[in-house]
């Protein structure tokens, strides 16, 4: 491996590697994820905001690996829920049992819906939001949001992408974000928006002694 180009995604997640890997490969730069460190352990998101939480796992991952690394915390906020699922985005329906063949995240979605039957349409409003975290091993970090507006859907529409997307509508395009193509999600998207504004300031970062 050549580590003088090598950035490591700190996550698992194909969706969000395949997502990011593109825009970085502009960069010259040779994009891995974490199954090229099997043994590192998991890092614990104990941070209560977006921020936090990336921070905490592109610092970690870039110790650990020598590496310098992107992380991001990523979720949806439901203003009609007081901001949640949050940061609780991705462990939102722990406390509910699966179904037959669901998925975490076809169960998260579950939850959500259900959790929001009687919220009328002109009160579904909701956001995606990222943070996204770059760090070095010698601890220096830059760390950026980018957020997504849109609805809460009814029920689920598209088989794209992963999360909560596909009862996520947007409006300028008319569909869902599982309706979507990956570059026209990239185009709207929070972590998309993150990504630009991470970019904007990649050089001055990574190449600063």
């Amino acid at each position: 491996m050549n580590t003088a180009n090598t950035i490591i995604l700190a996550t698992s997640n194909a969706g969000k590697i395949r997502e990011l890997a593109t825009a970085l490969h502009t960069y010259g730069l040779q994009v891995i994820g974490l199954s090229a460190f099997p043994d590192l352990e998991p890092v614990e998101e104990t941070g209560i905001t977006f921020e936090e939480n990336a921070l905490l796992k592109a610092h970690a991952v870039s110790k650990a690996t020598g590496l310098v690394s992107i992380a991001d915390d990523s979720g949806l906020e439901v203003d009609a829920l007081h901001g949640a699922p949050g940061v609780h985005s991705a462990r939102f329906s722990d406390d509910m049992e699966f179904l037959p063949h669901e998925t975490k995240d076809q169960r998260n979605m579950r939850k959500l819906l259900a959790t929001m039957h009687n919220i009328p349409e002109g009160k579904r409003h909701c956001r995606f939001v990222c943070a996204m975290a770059a760090a070095k091993p010698s601890g220096e970090h830059l760390v950026l949001r980018g957020t997504w507006e849109g609805q809460v859907l009814t029920a689920m529409r598209g088989t794209n992408g992963f999360g909560y997307d596909p009862v996520f509508f947007d409006a300028q395009y008319n569909k869902s974000a599982a309706e979507l193509t990956l570059e026209e999600k990239n185009a709207r998207s929070h972590r998309g928006n993150a990504l630009r504004a991470l970019l904007a300031q990649w050089n001055t970062f990574y190449n600063k002694s």
